[in-house]
Parts: C-alpha cells; structure tokens; sequence
C-alpha cells in the first residue's frame, strides 16, 4: 500500500494559547476544508478567537510577503496574542461591515457591475458618445487649452499651443450624488443677535472662536450688528461671498461665505459617515431632493442619450437587478461576449444570493449589514481559486427564514469546492448545516473566553453547554395578547417598493413588522411613521468609536461622573478626563505606548508612568466614594450601578444611564473597556441602552437580534415586555421567530421581495398567523412553535 504523502498530514487548523482580549489562553483544532461554525452568547470571544486571531494572523502574513516598499503603503498590523498557530490558508473575511460612506459610491460600482455596463455602452450605445468615462458620474466634462514651452534635445525652446477634452458622465448640477439640497437659513443664523453674541447657530461656530473671528474681524461686516440690520452686501458677503485672501490678527487666511463653507465641509459627506451632532445639524437645517436636472440619476444628459435595445445605462442602473439579469440575458452581441458573459455571471449572482430586488443605483450606504455582507460575497461566488479560508460574520443576519435555508447551500457550495468555511453564527437554522462546531463561553466578557464544546452538531444538543440547551429551544405564542390603546394610520405609504400601503400600526403594544429580505419593511416603518409620533428609532448603524472611546463616553455617563468627582474635590470637571487636562503626560491619556516601527508591525506597551490607568498620578490623588476616577472606570457596570445608586457617591443621573446598561444585559462590562473590543451584539445592546433614556412613546427597533446568542434573545424579549408595561409603544422589524411567536401584533409584507413585495399580506396576532399560514411567515413560524 502505497504511503501518504506528507503534504495530506496539513488538513487541520492548529491554535495553541490564544489569549486576544478576553480569550483565556486556549487551545483548538479546526479541520480544514469543512464549514465549521463558533457559539456561544454574545461577548464570549468568537469574533476574537476568528476575526482577531486566526483571520488577523493570515492577513499579516500574507502583508509581510510583499516588499517593505509597498508595506509602508499598507495599515501595520501586529501579532496577534497567541503561541502557536499553524496550517493557516489565504483568509477572506465576509464581515458586515458597511460598504464605504462615500456619497457617489452604489451598489453598481462596489460591485464593479458599472464599471462593466460603462464599457458596454462605450462599445454598443447609439449614439457613440465617448470612452467609458463618458458614463461615470464620478467624472465630470472638462477642457482647456493653452501654450507650453517644449524644451528639445538641442537645448532650443519653443513654444506650442496644446488642448485637452475629458468626456465625463457627472451631472454639472448636483456633481454627481443625484441630489440638490437647500438651506433653511433659520437654522444657520439667529438674526436677532450679532456675530459676536453667537448669532451663528452651526456646531463648532463658537462667538469667539476663530471660525467666527474670521468673519468679525474680515472688514467685510459688523459683527456688533445684528445680522437682521445687515445690508444687501454685508448680507451677501456673510452668507454668499466666494473664497478671498483676508489677514485676521496678522495671520493670512480664506474667508468665504458660510453656505458655500457649509455645502463643502459637511453637505458633500455622506450622512452616514457624520458625527451625530453634525448630522443632527444637517437633519435640521438642510432638505434633500432628488437633482432636476438628471433626475436623482447622477448622470449627465449627454450620458444619458445613449442606449442599447432602446435603454439608457441610467434606465438599467434603476432596474430591479433580478429584471437587469433578464435583459442582459437577451442582449446578443458577439463583438463583446467575454464582457456579456461577466455581467451575467454576476447579475445571476446577485439573485441568487437573494438580492435581486435591489438596484444597481441603490447608494451603497443604505444597505442593511446583512445586505452588505451578502453584497461582498457575490465576487466569491464564481471565484476559482480554493484551499482559501472564508470567514463569515453571521451571514443569516437580515435574512427571513425562507431566505437561510439558500445561504446555507451557498455557504456549502464554497466549502464542498475545497475551501474551509468559517462562520460565527447564532441562528439554529445555520448551525445545522456545520461539520464542527466550537462553542465559547460560558459567560461573556471576563466570565468567556473559554473553549466549552468542540464536536458535531447532535454532540452539541447532547451537551450541558448554554448553546447545547438552547438549540432545541422554542418560544411559545402568547396564551393573552395585550389589547390595543390606539393606532398610528399610515396610509398610501409608497416609498422604494411599497404598493400604496395602508395599515393601522396599534398603539400601547410589541409589533412586529415580518417578511423576506427586500419586502418593504424599513421602507414601512421609517418612511411611513410621520415624525410628529415621537419616534425613537434604534437602527443598524454600527457605532464609532476609537480606542479611547468607552461606554462611559459613548453613553454619556462620564459627564456626570466628573462633575460629581469635581464637586467633591472642589476642582474641575476637566481633570477627570482621559482625553483633557487629567490625562497621564506621558501617553497622553491612552494607557499605552504605541511606537512605529515603519512597515514592521506597531509595538504597544503599558504607560509605565500610570501603569496603563490613563490619568495623572495628582488626578489619582482625587477620591470619591472611596475610589479614585481610573478605579471607577475599571468597575463593571453593574457594580457601578450599585455604587452610585447609594451612599457617599449616590449620583442618580450616573445610575439611572447605568441602570439602562443593566437592563440590557450589560452588567458586566468594566465603563473603561474601548469600544473596539465590544463584539456585535455588545454594540447593538449599548446602542439600545443609550435610546432607552430618550423621550418618546414609540420605539423602533432595526433588528435589535443581530448578533445575540439564543439565551441573550429571551432576555431581549423580557426588556420589550418592561417597554410595553411602562406604557411605550414598542415595533420591531424583525425575522427572529421566538420575536414573531412573542409579539402581540405581526404585521406581514410580500409576498415577494423587490417589486413582487412592498404588499400587506397578513396582519392579526401571532396566533392567527400560525392559524392561517397563508404566508411563508406563517408557514415558517407555525413549523417553529410547533403547530
């Protein structure tokens, strides 16, 4: 018998004392090429043991391959914590992480589908209009000509007259994002008051603040005036005035009108990508429309002229791509079939996936995290190569459950091609398909990090781990559904895909609004709420936040906190404050030495003057309580909560937000812990709990699942239920079951996704959509409970 070869003893994945962020120095073998799939509640180490080690360390060592040149060109990344890791492949990381905030990018030009169609109508559109530039609304038209003196070999010199023509697609009007928008000059300037009595409302426009001193100091205006007495030029020179060279207090500088100012530093930005207070600024001071003159199609006319089989690349981009994929399989054209070819493939792609209701035009940041991942995946679909480790982020996220069963045969197709599939999963449904599985746990935060089970799926119901419990888990409907107070009317609610959609959204009650990917349930609910309701809406927006940014920032509680030290100590507020005069000179209040070391990885080490507690040895000096500022931050939550709910330190705006962090579960995070350690589902409750203090009867929750393990759910639901009891109105679009079998009201959209949704297609009690199961809700939701 012939002996095997050496290179077959490498099919396993071997890590040996991993210990990134809370994992506890453990130990694990993974077989490669099989779909192996991590548990365990929410903060229990998966992402770090796959995302932050094993994903992280490939990556680094694919970077170290390539010249220290084109490294210096490249984010630095050091070694993860861990002793041994072998066996590792190429990993490509699936994560759901949004596509980019900027405002021109779509979902045609992440996918590169645009770039395709520009050349295909640069080959076959009628009339010719130009190159493939000619079609891009990142390019606008230009020319210019002028001489240049040309030097020749012979030393001579002479002068020549030169032209240059560039054909762009951008439209010249809203410069290619498809949008105008106008300015509610109310909101920019209070004209009852002068300059120097902060008449300017902007944020960052401070009465004496250099922005400002720019404009009292320009010689252009009085800015002792009020601004309602202002001239027609002083006016003009204060809101309209183009760029002019102005000396302010011996220093050359740019004065220009605030609109325009406005228009490039923050309307030019994606809203997604601003700072809350910016956008709030943005949100009330500024209007959106689509453009008139290319009609929210970012192209310009010319672009737009020419066509194929009677369609513009404008008309196709709009298109529901599933209807793009049909058209193209129409288009017969020899002279450019490799290019026919690609676009297919992909288009085919994007329905398969489950995505063919959107469209190529659909901006990019408006894409669920669900919806982004699975965008992601479709250039791996058709993909070649194998021996690749793919790494998935809960690729079920924002799926129904008609939609799971046909990710999970995409996410077999890429292991059975010979590539090992890794994927950090919660959902019963996806943990089914796998063939290993590693839970961690059996707490989450400083209580997990530990390997609980490693085995196959029916080991896993067999065991006493909190995932083996759970798998088998169902929530039952309700015996009693609470009775409804009211109801807000939505009526011929028409946005994206919506059919002229009227429904009674009851009041005093949990809603949930159901239906497959793409059937117009966001589209509902955050369009057709009118504002006036008191709406708080909890999305999925990820939260941002570097390394120094903690719960305790993120949620406010820090304000509080410091002043309470302050009063206390009879000093300032400041001085409690990592990132202000408190902070350890030495790292400058970060707790860590970061030294660069060019294209070699950079190395971190603690502070050794504060040993890593960010503040100054005098600040450290100030008590409260008993404890000092770095002491609090290192408490968890719910012993914070206990401390400044009584006694010496009793501060009941500190423990009313920490209560908050509690009720969500919380409880275990220390106040200190950056934010870029938290995993998913941490977020998401932190995010809720920051919501849960705002004024408002209506609460809309985006998913408020994503990221959760089947235990934290029931959790979840309890906190719902407190919402409801206390009199809130509580709708959350959701796909979870044991959210659907849980709620007094469901309301049902579809039937299908794109323009086959966008229709009401049941509304009643959980149990009479389980009766009826005249949906593919009811018939998912019936097999569920049971019925």
């Amino acid at each position: 018998m012939e002996s095997p070869h050496a290179a077959d003893a490498h099919d396993l994945i071997r890590v040996e004392g991993a210990r990134e962020n809370n994992l506890k120095d453990i130990s694990v073998t993974l077989p490669k090429r099989r779909l192996t799939v991590f548990t365990g509640v929410s903060g229990s180490g998966k992402s770090s043991l796959v995302f932050e080690t094993i994903a992280a360390e490939s990556r680094r060592m694919i970077n170290e391959t390539y010249s220290s040149f084109i490294q210096g060109f490249m984010p630095s990344q050091s070694r993860p914590d861990v002793d041994v890791l072998e066996g590792l492949t190429t990993a490509i990381i699936v994560d759901q992480e949004p596509m980019g905030a900027n405002v021109r990018s779509t979902v045609g030009t992440a996918t590169d589908v645009h770039a395709m169609l520009r050349i295909l109508f640069s080959r076959l559109g009628d009339p010719y209009v130009g190159p493939p530039q000619a079609f891009s609304f990142n390019v606008a038209s230009s020319s210019g000509s002028g001489s240049a003196t040309v030097t020749r070999k012979d030393g001579s010199t002479v002068r020549e007259h030169r032209e240059y023509t560039v054909t762009g697609g951008m439209c010249v009007r809203c410069e290619g994002t498809g949008r105008i928008s106008e300015l509610d000059l109310s909101q920019i300037v209070d004209e009852s008051r002068s300059l120097a009595e902060g008449a300017i409302t902007i944020p960052g426009y401070t009465a004496d603040g250099w922005a400002v001193r720019m404009y009292t100091e320009s010689g252009f205006l009085d800015g002792d005036k009020p601004v309602k007495d202002y001239s027609a030029k002083e006016r003009d020179s204060l809101l309209y005035k183009e760029q002019t060279k102005v000396k302010i207090a011996g220093i050359n500088m740019t004065y220009e009108g605030l609109i325009p100012k406005i228009q490039k530093s923050m309307l030019s930005k994606d809203p997604d990508a601003m700072q809350p207070h910016i956008r709030a600024f943005v949100d009330r001071a500024v209007t959106f429309a689509a453009c008139p003159d290319c009609g929210g199609t970012r192209l310009s006319e010319l672009a737009r002229s020419s066509k194929i089989r009677g369609a513009s690349i404008a008309e196709l981009s709009a298109m529901q791509i599933s209807d793009l994929a049909a058209w193209m399989r129409e288009l017969d054209e020899p002279s450019v079939a490799p290019l026919v070819t690609g676009l297919r493939g992909t288009l085919d792609s994007f329905v398969e996936i489950g995505l063919g209701y959107l469209s190529l035009d659909r901006a990019a940041s408006t894409l669920s995290g669900g919806e982004a991942q699975r965008t992601k995946m479709i250039r791996h679909l058709g993909s070649a190569l194998t021996d690749i480790t793919y790494v998935f982020d809960e690729p079920t996220v924002g799926l129904h459950p008609h939609d799971i069963a046909r990710m999970n045969v995409l996410l077999q197709r890429l292991r059975d091609k010979g590539n090992t599939v890794l994927v950090v999963e919660h959902k019963p449904e996806a943990i089914a398909i796998a063939d290993h599985v590693v839970d961690l746990g059996p707490g989450a935060g400083g209580a997990g990090g530990e390997i609980c089970f490693e085995g196959t799926v029916e080991e896993l119901r067999g065991s006493e781990t909190l995932t083996g419990r759970h798998l088998g888990y169902r929530a039952a409907l309700k015996e009693a559904v609470r009775k409804a107070t009211g109801a807000i009317e939505v009526r011929g609610a028409s946005s994206h895909n919506l059919q002229d959609v009227d429904v009674d959204i009851p009041l005093g009650v949990l809603t949930v609004v159901t239906g497959v990917a793409g059937s117009g349930k966001s589209s509902l609910i955050h369009g057709g709420i009118p504002a006036a309701a008191g709406v708080v809406t909890v999305d999925q927006q990820p939260i941002r936040g570097s390394r120094r940014s903690n719960p305790a920032t993120y949620t406010g509680v820090l304000e509080p906190i410091r002043k309470a030290f302050a009063k206390a100590n009879g000093v300032k507020p400041a001085l409690f404050s990592a990132n202000s005069e408190g902070a350890c000179p030495v790292c400058k209040g970060a707790g860590m030495i970061y030294t660069e070391l060019g294209v070699m990885e950079t190395v971190a080490s603690v502070c050794e003057a504060c040993e890593g507690r960010r503040f100054s040895d005098e600040v450290l000096e100030y008590h409260l309580g008993g404890r000092s500022i770095a002491d609090v931050l290192e408490m968890p939550v719910e012993a914070a909560h206990a401390f400044f709910a009584d006694g010496e330190a009793r501060n009941p705006a500190a423990a009313k937000t920490l209560g908050h962090l509690v009720d969500v579960g919380l409880g275990y995070l220390s106040l200190g812990q950056p934010l870029t350690t938290l995993s998913g589902g941490e977020r998401q409750r932190l995010k809720l709990a920051m919501h849960m203090g705002d004024k408002g009867g209506v609460y809309v929750l985006d998913e408020p699942t994503t990221g959760l393990h089947l235990a934290d759910v029931a959790h979840l639901l309890s906190l719902l239920d407190r919402l409801v009891e206390a009199g809130k109105t509580v709708i959350v679009i959701e796909h979870h079951q044991a959210v659907m079998a849980h709620a007094d009201w469901i309301i049902d959209l579809g039937p299908g996704a794109g323009h086959d949704g966008g229709r009401v297609v049941f509304e009643g009690t959980p149990a009479d959509l389980v009766g009826a199961r005249s949906t593919l809700t009811g018939e998912h939701l019936a097999a569920y409970v049971g019925a």
